[in-house]
């Protein structure tokens, strides 16, 4: 989808950390991102910082731009293009009119999404949702999927639904949220806790007891064997996030249905996080009566894994008889879903979400 479309649109994926700015025409990047910090706790430098990075991006284009389109972190009144009140973005609070302002600034149509949304769909449209058709398609199966949940682990945990190529935006903006579900260990406290920066942090240094103020990544490294520490709490550390994640993402399943696709920094570390990540989605839930069922109705599989990934494409169909005829019908008995990483890369799929919501609502 708009794979060969001529029309060229700013976009920017603006995390809590970092802006990436880039320009994209027929669904590729033309341009190299622009990479700035994002100043989420001033307000004036960081409207500074935004305006600079998109006009030098537009510096280097060879045609003008149709719109600026981009993902801000929600929820937040996107409709309107009024940005506020967001925990990892504090300059922003009490409300902040970011389209209008880019409008006076640019002279374009100017469009805001959750930056998980974007994520998703960017996924959904152009990643791993048709890839993962592609290789069912390829290995026999006549099973072909048009939903897809979209995480991505990062300063927060950000989410969004694409149900049969529309992005889910919900009637307040807030369709696909998933940092404020439920946390697993305490049902009191938001997912997010659980499935973040701050939490990859807090967590190792509760199973390590070191004190040492450490990123994620250096943490990452540590469970690799690449730097000293405490391992075994390390691997601990990201498994722990596999489980509250994989909790939140089961509950949320049980709605969409469909496969679900990670991105985020902390994704890099997917080889711990998602073992117990699906296993804790194929896990049980009980009644009253005593009898236990799957906690899904799909089985789930981990898409990274080769072993699992060959049983998850593997067809289940048989031929059902059409009583009173000599007629056949297929039947897939196997109900599954997969859980894989962004093969595109966390910033690349929110540009391509951005662009494609742009053109989608422009036309």
């Amino acid at each position: 989808m708009f794979s060969n479309d001529p029309r060229t649109v700013l976009t920017l994926d603006a995390g809590g950390t970092n802006f990436v700015f880039t320009a994209i025409r027929g669904n590729k990047e033309i341009t190299d991102p622009v990479i700035l910090p994002s100043h989420p706790d001033n307000r004036e430098v960081c409207l500074e910082t935004i305006v600079n990075g998109f006009s030098t991006i537009k510096k280097k284009l060879d045609d003008l731009p149709v719109a600026i389109s981009f993902a801000f972190p929600g929820p937040a009144d996107y409709e309107n293009g009024i940005i506020g009140d967001l925990p990892n973005f504090p300059a922003f609070r009490g409300g902040v009119a970011l389209g209008p302002f880019l409008i006076e600034k640019f002279g374009l149509p100017v469009f805001i999404n959750n930056d998980g949304n974007l994520f998703a769909y960017g996924e959904a449209l152009a990643g791993a949702l048709p890839e993962i058709n592609a290789e069912l398609k390829k290995a026999g199966s006549s099973k072909q999927y048009k939903n897809l949940l979209g995480i991505t682990l990062g300063t927060g945990f950000g989410g969004g639904v694409v149900i049969n190529n529309v992005l889910l935006s919900g009637d307040n903006g807030c369709g696909g949220d998933v940092w404020c579900s439920a946390n697993k260990y305490n049902n009191g406290l938001v997912s997010e806790e659980g499935v973040s920066i701050r939490a990859v942090k807090r967590v190792y240094r509760e199973l390590s007891g070191d004190d040492t103020e450490l990123t994620p990544k250096e943490i990452y490294h540590i469970a690799e064997g690449e730097r000293p520490g405490n391992r075994k709490a390390a691997i601990g550390t990201f498994e722990e996030l596999g489980r509250v994640a994989g909790f939140t993402v089961a509950e949320s399943l049980n709605i969409v249905d469909g496969i679900v696709v990670i991105g985020g920094g902390i994704a890099k570390a997917y080889k711990y996080i998602l073992p117990a990540m699906v296993d804790e989605m194929n896990g049980t839930r009980s009644m009253l009566s005593g009898s236990v069922f799957p906690r899904l109705q799909m089985r789930v599989y981990n898409l990274m894994s080769d072993t699992e990934k060959k049983a998850f494409l593997t067809d289940e169909s048989v031929w059902v008889s059409i009583p009173g005829s000599d007629k056949k019908m297929s039947h897939n008995t196997g109900k599954k879903t997969g859980v894989t990483v962004s093969s595109l890369g966390t910033s690349e799929a929110i540009a391509l979400g951005a662009y494609a919501y742009a053109l989608r609502m422009l036309d």
